[in-house]
Order: C-alpha cells, then structure tokens, then sequence
C-alpha cells in the first residue's frame, strides 16, 4: 500500500496536500472500492468548502461513496480530467487522480500523518 509521508490523512481514507492544497481518495480507499467508474464533482472553482463537506461522489463496481474534504478553503481547481478517465483514481490517486484543489484555510483537527494512517489501516486488515 502507498502512503506517501508528505501527506495527511484521514480516518474516512481522504488526503490532503497541506502545500498544495489537493486533495483526493487514498490507495487503501481505490483499492477498498476496486474499478472505479464515475467520478462526479460536488464542488466548483471558487465555492468556499469546510472540512467534512462532500467534493466528489465515486461509484466503483462494488459501490458508490462521497469523498469528504480534510480541509477547508477556497475551491482553486477541480480535476475536470476524471469525469472520462475516472479509473486514473485506482492507477495513480495521488497524482493525476487528486479530485479538487483548495486554497487552505482550515484543517481537519482528525487529520493522521502516514506512519499514523498506516497504522490505522493495519488494524482494519
């Protein structure tokens, strides 16, 4: 499993990019779902969003799931790409598969670092 260290974590399996401000669906959260198959974006450029607020709706051939944002802020970018190429979240989801960008203001208080997530996903194996 990728977890990689620059990034925060949260316990619903989303990460953030606190530089960047990116966020997206973790490899452990891909590799749960199997294929994904649709991606629909619940925000847009420039929408103020606060933690916890759902940016992305995922369906998956085993099921579907809202992806919650672990923080908050100015909406920057949208990753316009996954609506045709939503399966680039199962080969790459902390790269080209990150679902929305944001100028950070806030920050989940849950957020883990990996050594934390990691561990975190070990117990629920």
């Amino acid at each position: 499993m990728n977890i990689p260290s620059n990034l925060k974590y949260t316990k619903s399996d989303e990460w953030v990019d606190l530089e960047s401000g990116k966020m997206g669906l973790t490899d452990y959260a891909q590799d749960q779902l199997s294929d994904i198959v649709f991606v629909e974006a619940l925000v847009d450029t420039d929408d103020d969003i606060d933690v916890g607020d759902g940016i992305a709706e995922v369906e998956s051939v085993k099921a579907s799931a809202e992806v919650y944002a672990p923080a908050g802020g100015k909406v920057l970018a949208v990753n316009e790409d996954l609506a045709d190429s939503p399966e680039v979240i199962n080969s790459d989801p902390y790269g080209t598969g990150w679902l929305t960008q944001v100028e950070v203001n806030a920050q989940s208080d849950e957020l883990m670092d990996a050594a934390a997530y990691e561990k975190y996903c070990a117990e629920r194996e």
